[in-house]
């Protein structure tokens, strides 16, 4: 009898344990999807591209520069043409360094893009459990903490239509 009565406590408690509602979202996946993302490295590309283009451009024209000077300078005092070396090695610096500063804030720029992308995936990610009652939602995909999931509870499309309609919006 006395097991009886502690195998129906038992049946009880655990059949009054409330089941915890849990997914996990692909974040590569995720992130692959997501038009504004998609959007992001499109303009990431082009402004990095038009950057190389910048770049190249100058670095050319100051080789075709430095050719003309070392022409120039087999004519010219040896005094002189040091002086005037001085000058382009000088000038070369400054553009480095203004290349350098440009790319820095092309970096920075778009660091500061991705994140807020990334701020706006967590919160809609978090938003979504909230709407739809659960208690967890796992992170997978590279770096991720699912190794394995149901698909039953993977939640990335669903999410990725989410972000990608406010997107549209």
């Amino acid at each position: 009898m006395k097991n009886f009565i502690f195998a129906a406590i038992v049946l009880l408690v655990v059949s009054c344990q409330k089941q915890q509602k849990i997914g996990y979202v692909d974040n590569v996946k995720l992130m692959e999807d997501y038009q504004e993302k998609i959007d992001f490295d499109s303009r990431y590309e082009d402004k990095n591209s038009s950057f190389t283009k910048k770049k190249d451009s100058i670095s050319q024209a100051f080789q075709i520069e430095m050719q003309a000077f070392q022409m120039k300078a087999q004519k010219m005092k040896e005094s002189k043409a040091q002086e005037e070396y001085a000058g382009i090695q000088q000038r070369a610096q400054q553009l480095g360094q203004m290349l350098q500063q440009q790319e820095q804030v092309l970096r920075s720029e778009s660091q500061v893009e991705l994140d807020s992308i990334v701020n706006l995936v967590k919160k809609e990610i978090k938003d979504y459990g909230k709407a739809n009652s659960y208690d967890y939602i796992l992170g997978g995909g590279d770096g991720g903490s699912v190794l394995y999931g149901n698909e039953a509870n993977d939640l990335t499309s669903e999410i990725v239509k989410a972000l990608n309609d406010k997107y549209k919006k």
